[in-house]
């Protein structure tokens, strides 16, 4: 029956494994009557593309293949997948390979198997689980991340390459490796580094509504990608992304990428708080960038702006307050992200 399906269906399959060329004679028994090719590394160019030109054209009904085939082979008829000894593979790479099928409109079936009645190690369960697990469409990304979670993210400027990503998970790790490289660059201790979040208070509704994004969990890895701007290709991409998965976003959303965009600015330029008080919009500088500051570059600045702007102190700290009357409110906001990219020309010679 199997075989008869295999030939009649009209579709091909893959069949991936180690020991190629006995596996080819094996199959090429077993059935007879389908037409079934072998490709793999050894064989020379002129060869390898004439099978595969073979097997995209119908002239062969199985591929039994290493795995060669894992990128960059894209055959719309395929719609079955067999992977021999599939615990000796990586994650990454079982992803890989599962994605040759299934690239028409065609239901395709991927099966990735192992030897009967062997103990799996763990770290192979929990690869063939996650493979299982992850099915939809767009589980790279997931992939990747449970792959960091399995092998761990390793000692990044040492030989050493083995993880504890697991006890702390990966924001966690992320965010430590974030001190770490900030206090090294600063020649400080991670303890001497206090992190630097700016208060940020706006009179807008910044968050992401249900009605644009309903599930949960999509909600909340938007809100760490929304969080984790910290440039304006970030933030370029992030739109498209959105704009890309789940339709033109709204104004609630816009805002949530401005406040964004404005503390990713403000932690750059150490601006410790932007406060939204009527039609005034008050930046306060921390006190070291406030001594970096020179004032007749700032004033001269500020007089590009006219009466909107104006400077004072607050203790040893600058203070700089805009006045927007008869702006909108994102076309305030927008001034404000400019000015403050600006701060950076005024510094002391």
């Amino acid at each position: 029956m199997k075989e008869k399906w295999l030939v009649e269906a009209k579709y091909s399959s893959y069949i991936i494994g180690l020991k190629i060329l006995k596996r080819w004679h094996v199959i090429s028994v077993c059935l007879s009557n389908a037409k079934v090719a072998v490709a793999h590394g050894q064989m020379n160019e002129a060869e390898l593309e004439n099978i595969m030109l073979g097997f995209l054209e119908g002239e062969f009904d199985v591929l039994v293949s290493t795995t060669i085939i894992e990128t960059g082979v894209d055959i719309p008829n395929v719609n079955t997948l067999i992977v021999y000894n599939a615990d000796h593979m990586g994650l990454s790479q079982l992803y890989q390979l599962r994605g040759r099928v299934g690239r028409s409109n065609r239901i395709a079936y991927a099966y990735f198997t192992y030897q009967k009645d062997k103990v799996l190690t763990e770290v192979a369960e929990k690869r063939l689980q996650a493979i299982k697990e992850f099915t939809e469409l767009g589980s790279g990304f997931k992939i990747a991340m449970r792959d960091l979670s399995i092998r761990g993210a390793g000692n990044l400027l040492g030989a050493q390459q083995h993880g504890f990503i697991d006890s702390v998970g990966f924001d966690m790790y992320s965010q430590m490796l974030k001190e770490a490289i900030e206090a090294r660059k600063q020649g400080k201790e991670i303890e001497d580094i206090a992190p630097f979040e700016p208060e940020i208070s706006l009179k807008v509704d910044a968050y992401i509504p249900d009605a644009y994004i309903h599930d949960e969990k999509q909600k909340i890895e938007m809100y760490k990608e929304i969080r984790a701007i910290s440039s304006s290709d970030d933030l370029s991409e992030l739109q498209d992304e959105l704009i890309d998965r789940f339709g033109t976003f709204p104004d609630e959303v816009e805002n949530l990428l401005t406040v964004a965009t404005l503390r990713y600015i403000a932690e750059k330029e150490r601006v410790s708080s932007i406060l939204e008080q009527g039609n005034k919009i008050e930046l306060l500088l921390t006190e070291e960038r406030s001594q970096k500051v020179d004032g007749a570059k700032l004033f001269e600045l500020a007089n590009n702006y006219g009466r909107s702007i104006q400077l004072g102190t607050e203790g040893n700290q600058l203070k700089i307050a805009y006045h927007a009357t008869r702006e909108a409110t994102h076309k305030r906001y927008q001034t404000v992200m400019a000015f403050m990219k600006k701060l950076e020309t005024v510094n002391r010679d």
